[in-house]
């Protein structure tokens, strides 16, 4: 009895470690796909010492920045094409809801070294700023906290939007033609997520020299004025148009795995090859691990966010509101007997008599159903 009231303690304990750092931001699928323990320290920097007093921070001077990396503790900060990295201040308050610092967000900075210091004359554990405030997000890439099964928090019964990615223009939604071939519905279920963000859908279909991109989802991706490129990563073709699409706008990557995402950002940017997950790998500072995403400048200006481990989000969303988020199907359910109707079953359906009569695309109808589906179950 005593040997099981352990291994129960033990589980538990797991469980809340993985709740803690999951909340902290770590990407825990992606250490559990690569088969490696997530270790204690995000950051090779010694904790009580990596941070300024007040004392010291009083007189600093503050710039603005964007954060561009996470870590246990702390962020990296690009300010004026400089990295740093930076603590969080004391007095660094958030809104509540969501995560407190997230990828793109716009932050206040006081600095304790110049900008234009040489590589060789950093301290190793001493931070180069501290956070004190960032601005409102203009737009989020978001998940919902777990708020049920076995990783819940049984004293928390408020949802918590993990930030991905934060003041973004648009979504760029990444699928394949084959391996793997594009399934409709994560389609569906990003430019909902987009949506809700405030994020500008766009569509990538790659690997079209393997196999000829699906004609007929395209046109109806353009029918709904979602800007669509069909490309090769391999072979270039469809390449300059994207570019031109992303030029000067900030966009965060998603898609499921297998797609090319990471051969798409190689072919658009030549040296990120070169790229890593370090952070100011280049003086020396060791290597930290970032958490949420990693940030690509576009040669035509603007970036790219990349964000490992995205699949398919899960949508905070009611299922009477769903159809709203398909614009092709709220258009018919005005028409629709009941004000309620879930157009599955109901009488005079107006929706199910368009899919009939063939005005509403019957990929799109299966597709609202799959969500509809998933969210009545959730």
């Amino acid at each position: 009895m005593q040997l099981m009231a352990r291994r129960k303690g033990k589980s538990r304990y797991r469980i809340s470690d993985w709740q803690q750092r999951y909340l902290e931001g770590e990407e825990i699928e992606d250490a559990a796909a690569a088969g490696k323990g997530m270790g204690r320290r995000g950051v090779k920097l010694r904790e009580d010492r990596f941070a300024l007093s007040d004392e010291e921070m009083d007189g600093l001077p503050h710039a603005e920045g964007m954060v561009v990396g996470l870590f246990r503790g702390g962020a990296a900060v690009r300010v004026e094409r400089h990295e740093l990295l930076c603590g969080i201040a004391k007095t660094f308050r958030a809104p509540e809801g969501y995560s407190p610092l997230a990828v793109g967000d716009d932050v206040t900075v006081a600095l304790a070294r110049r900008l234009d210091a040489p590589a060789g004359s950093l301290d190793k554990n001493r931070a180069d700023g501290m956070i004190l405030s960032r601005r409102d997000r203009r737009s989020v890439l978001s998940r919902p906290r777990p708020t049920g099964g076995r990783f819940a928090d049984p004293y928390r019964d408020d949802t918590v939007e993990k930030v991905l990615a934060a003041n973004m223009d648009g979504l760029l939604i990444v699928a394949s033609t084959r391996r793997p071939r594009v399934r409709h519905t994560t389609v569906d279920r990003f430019l909902i997520i987009a949506e809700r963000g405030e994020l500008k859908p766009m569509v990538v279909v790659n690997k079209t020299d393997i196999k000829p991109p699906d004609g007929k989802m395209v046109s109806q991706l353009r029918e709904l004025d979602v800007p669509t490129v069909c490309c090769s990563a391999v072979s270039g073709d469809g390449l300059e148009e994207l570019r031109r699409m992303l030029a000067g706008s900030r966009n965060v990557l998603a898609g499921p795995s297998g797609v090319g995402k990471s051969t798409l950002i190689n072919a658009l940017i030549p040296e990120a090859n070169a790229a890593t997950r370090t952070v100011r790998a280049k003086d020396e500072r060791g290597r930290h691990t970032t958490s949420s995403a990693v940030v690509y400048e576009l040669p035509e200006g603007g970036l790219i966010v990349d964000t490992p481990g995205i699949r398919e989000l899960g949508i905070d969303l009611e299922a009477r509101d769903l159809p709203w988020y398909f614009p092709d199907i709220a258009e018919h359910a005005l028409n629709c007997k009941f004000n309620d109707c879930t157009h599955t079953n109901e009488p005079d359906c107006a929706v199910q008599q368009a899919v009939e009569s063939g005005q509403l695309p019957e990929r799109r109808y299966e597709s609202y159903l799959r969500i509809l589906e998933s969210l009545q179950d959730g």
